[in-house]
């Protein structure tokens, strides 16, 4: 029998385009769908509770959303996916061929990107040849994860930035991390909201801070999320 896949997706503040995301996921039986909101101000939660297994309530905070989903979850498998991203048609399918190889404890998607730009392609290109080089993904690209790995690793680290760069670092330290061959899309927005070079070189500052050492906590009070 298939392992059983939770589908986890935290909001804050999504009611334009939550309908429309959780309509376009991939039908998949054994697949339960989880939406954890924030304490979002636009009526998000009301508008996935039809669409959803679950619709949880929690403070806001990406990586604290995640791991409340995780808790509630009944599957084997864990993928998180964010609000702004698709997945391919048959991605529960990949997922799950993946994990037939037992060393597989988890992994992503390629990332695509919602434009025609060519500056956009460019930057998705850059992120999966950096997944290939690092074995680190990064939350936009959809991870996925073994609950039983997932618990191991006590979940996300609940900081205000950087938990899934730190989750994907622990995850690689523990066994063999995929990424599939099928993208997820994700929006253009935050690109098209601040430019594509400046959001581009911010976001690699950030995460070159980090890794010399600068705390999640100081690098959130400089970061501003686009929605």
């Amino acid at each position: 029998m298939a392992a059983r896949i939770s589908l986890i997706i935290p909001t804050l503040n999504e009611a334009g385009i939550i309908v429309e995301g959780l309509n376009a996921l991939p039908p998949m039986k054994g697949v339960e769908r989880i939406v954890v909101d924030g304490g979002s101000s636009d009526g998000t939660a009301a508008l996935a509770r039809p669409l959803a297994d679950q619709v949880l309530i929690t403070e806001p905070g990406r990586a604290r959303q995640m791991n409340a989903g995780a808790r509630a979850a009944r599957g084997d498998l864990f993928l998180f996916l964010h609000a702004d991203s698709h997945l391919p048609e048959d991605a529960f399918h990949e997922l799950l061929d993946a994990v037939q190889d037992p060393t597989v404890v988890g992994g992503a998607f390629r990332l695509a990107i919602d434009s025609t730009r060519r500056s956009l392609r460019m930057v998705a290109a850059v992120a999966n040849w950096r997944t290939r080089l690092t074995g680190v993904p990064y939350g936009d690209q959809g991870i996925f994860v073994r609950r039983s790995v997932f618990e191991r690793l006590s979940g996300y680290p609940e900081w205000p930035i950087m938990e899934d760069l730190e989750f994907g670092r622990r995850l690689k330290k523990v066994g063999k991390v995929v990424l599939l061959s099928n993208p997820v899309t994700t929006s253009s927005r935050r690109w098209d909201k601040e430019g594509v070079w400046r959001t581009t070189l911010r976001n690699q500052v950030f995460v070159l801070l980090y890794f010399f050492g600068v705390s999640p906590s100081r690098l959130a009070r400089a970061y501003r999320p686009i929605r």
